[in-house]
């Protein structure tokens, strides 16, 4: 049988603890070849903008990505060909002229906010995953977030969340919750949903002849 990578989707909105499901499957695999794509290094150039522009982006809105290069990507790494991940500079509100050289590996995991939104995206998951969380849960772990690691003040994480995260959460995230296979209530510490995603990815490599 021909050697193929896993693909493995994690989508949820902002703070519903995607990204600590992405840890923990990440750190089960650890002695094998696994690796993380963030959805978050593809947000589109906008150095042809000037920067008065740039900071009215909506980073939760689906236009905001370049799928058509993260799809590119995926490919490459599914014929394990390198690829070089692009960085985004938040400061700037542009992509960065830095890169990051990426490795194929046997899993891939991709992770992100809108993963499941772009049906090219989801064609080429072997598995996807959506973490729900309660809204309330969500918006206490932006705000503590957001204040710790950004510096912002809970005033303006209140309204950058009642203005911009929740519409776009009500519009666009959550209705990818129908395209997943299994749904994550309460995200990282839900550790059977977690340990069921492992037996399953387990599975899949076996199938593919990897592990």
């Amino acid at each position: 049988m021909k050697r193929k990578p896993v693909v493995i989707g994690v989508a949820g909105g902002s703070g519903s603890g995607k990204t600590s499901v992405t840890k923990s499957i990440y750190e089960q695999f650890k002695g094998h070849s696994i690796l993380m794509i963030e959805q978050d290094y593809y947000y589109k150039d906008q150095s042809h903008l000037p920067y008065e522009e740039r900071l009215n982006t909506n980073y939760d809105h689906p236009l905001a990505f370049d799928n058509d290069l993260l799809i590119t990507h995926i490919k490459d790494l599914l014929t394990y060909d390198a690829i070089e991940k692009p960085v985004y500079d938040y400061k700037l509100h542009t992509r960065s002229e830095d890169v990051i050289p990426v490795e194929p590996k046997d899993v891939i995991i991709l992770e992100g906010i809108l993963i499941l939104e772009d049906e090219r995206l989801r064609n080429l998951m072997d598995m996807k995953l959506y973490v729900d969380t309660d809204a309330d849960i969500r918006i206490i772990r932006r705000i503590l977030r957001d204040i710790k690691e950004r510096g912002r003040s809970i005033d303006s994480v209140i309204e950058q969340y009642v203005s911009v995260v929740r519409p776009m959460h009500n519009q666009f995230i959550e209705p990818t919750k129908r395209y997943a296979d299994i749904i994550i209530p309460e995200g990282g510490q839900n550790h059977v949903a977690i340990d069921l995603m492992v037996t399953k990815i387990q599975t899949i490599l076996e199938q593919n002849a990897i592990l």
